[in-house]
């Protein structure tokens, strides 16, 4: 067993040392939003659930579970820390007068809308900055703070350019308390074969044309986010049409700012996918190669997903595709890049700035889900993401039992199986109430054909699951969990008891903790 393995096992136990004597602050709200037009988004930052003491041992379970959820968790200790505004501006030496001669860029992230009795309502977001004039020395110093046991200068040149450009998005002063004076949207043309890869099921607009003005300004970050009743000149209403139907969005004075909206209609399909590890290759559970292949090297689709995708997109009528990533917004904009000319478009959700800490990254997924979720009420969703997310392991399963006739699969790539740099454990407790029909854990894209969504036939039975509802591949190999499913995993899975095993990996997380915080 390679030494790193170790290592990890002895860093997640520390881990829990150095995570458990403080709670991480609550986000702050991203700003306000009229109740009468959405009434059913949830509030931003819910309040944190206490829970009664139970004693020694089972408070350290209950610790164990809490930092290794932090620990596996990817993207959640990924791109923490990030510089932004006022740091930003003190880091390179701006002054105000420097700041004030730079034109005004939007980071519009394409927006899904619901048919509303008031009409299409449009979920307008993003963020407002400027971008500072860095030279190409100083990014090569800040670019080499991100990437590990790697100097720029080693990169090729096309990498060596990439890793400059997404640290010059890392470096961007956001300008909190403006407003987002005019949006213009017009008709967007449609995705068939000639529109994006894959298509994507959407219909040339038959209106739309209007100018709206957004009624609050930006957060201390520079984010907005608000939905906002737009005028139907023309377009079709949401409860007349299976269609999504595209509009061009563009603000108005940015020298960037242009989106797509999606407008969705009541009843359907919608599939939210994450990217890193199933849409492309990442390896978020390996910083060094994660922080490379996010920073440097060209964006590379996992083995055959696109053409996955590309055959929903054409059998599954008219069905919306959403991308939901927890990676900080300064780097949405490659993200949407690279899914526009290799998957089927859709609308987008990334990580607002004001979800900066680990505690808050992990909640925001839950959130982004709760909010599509209640916005369309009478969708059916096909959840994708992979076993790396301590978040999704443990939110997706959840989301199945609070909104039972909206989650209609939960497909999961298991990276620890396919993948031998992935040493860290997944959770699969979550799964043990639901119906094996309706979630499937697989190893390649070509596991996710032959399936029947539409009609909720969502298990491939060639890909046996063999899960113990536990944690799967801890230290040692051990296994958590009872009450095994005979017929399904695809990977590093097995069927250990649980008790013994749980008590020693609490007995073996306390003497490492204890070793850490003296070390």
């Amino acid at each position: 067993m390679p030494p790193s393995f170790y290592r990890i096992a002895f860093l997640q136990a520390c881990f829990l040392a150095l995570t458990s004597a403080s709670p991480a602050p609550r986000p702050n709200a991203v700003g306000p939003r009229d109740p009468l037009i959405t009434p059913s988004l949830v509030e931003y930052s819910p309040s944190p659930t206490r829970q009664e003491k139970r004693g020694v041992v089972s408070d350290l379970t209950s610790e164990l579970d809490s930092a290794w959820g932090k620990a596996t968790s990817g993207v959640a200790g990924f791109f923490q820390g990030w510089p932004t505004g006022d740091a930003v501006a003190s880091s390179l030496g701006l002054r105000s007068s420097d700041l004030a001669a730079l034109p005004t860029n939007v980071l519009n992230i394409d927006p899904y809308a619901n048919w509303t009795s008031s009409g299409w309502n449009v979920r307008f977001h993003g963020n407002v900055y400027k971008q500072p004039n860095t030279s190409t020395a100083d990014l090569n110093k800040l670019a080499n703070k991100f990437l590990i046991g790697t100097d720029i200068t080693s990169l090729p040149p096309d990498q060596q350019d990439q890793a400059r450009n997404v640290t010059a998005e890392i470096f961007v002063v956001q300008q909190g308390g403006v407003n987002v004076s005019t949006i213009h949207l017009e008709p967007a043309a449609s995705q068939g074969s000639s529109g994006q890869p894959g298509g994507g099921g959407a219909v040339t607009a038959t209106g739309g044309t209007q100018d709206v003005t957004l009624p609050y300004a930006t957060t201390r970050e520079g984010d907005f986010d608000v939905f906002l009743p737009i005028k139907s000149n023309g377009l079709t209403a949401g409860n007349a049409t299976q269609s999504i139907q595209r509009l061009n969005t563009h603000v108005e004075g940015a020298t960037l700012g242009n989106a797509t909206a999606y407008l969705v209609p009541e009843t359907g399909f919608t599939i939210v996918s994450d990217i890193d590890d199933i849409l492309r290759v990442t390896k978020i559970y390996d910083p060094a190669q994660g922080i490379l292949n996010s920073f440097a090297k060209p964006y590379t689709p996992w083995e055959n997903m696109p053409s996955i995708y590309a055959n929903w997109s054409a059998s599954i009528p008219n069905m919306h595709f959403h991308y939901l990533t927890t990676t900080p917004e300064q780097a949405t904009r490659n993200y949407m890049q690279y899914i526009y000319s290799t998957y089927p478009g859709g609308s987008f959700d990334t990580r607002p700035l004001n979800f900066s800490d680990v505690a808050a990254t992990l909640s925001i997924r839950k959130f982004l889900l709760v909010k599509i979720f209640q916005t369309f009420p009478r969708r059916k969703f096909i959840l994708v993401a992979d076993t790396s997310n301590s978040d999704v392991m443990r939110d997706y399963p959840q989301m199945a039992i609070d909104y039972p006739n909206q989650v209609q699969c939960i497909f999961l790539r298991n990276t620890t199986a396919t993948d031998p740099s992935d040493h860290f454990p997944y959770d699969t407790a979550g799964f043990k109430n639901l119906n094996q029909q309706m979630y499937m854990f697989f190893l390649h894209p070509n596991d996710l054909t032959n399936l029947d969504i539409q009609n909720g036939q969502c298990y491939n039975h060639s890909i046996p699951q063999n899960l113990t509802f536990g944690y799967q591949g801890l230290p040692f190999g051990v296994n958590t969990g009872s009450g095994g499913n005979s017929s399904g995993s695809g990977g590093k899975t097995g069927t250990a008891p649980a008790s013994g095993a749980r008590v020693g990996m609490v007995v073996l997380a306390a003497l490492a903790a204890a070793v850490c915080v003296f070390l």
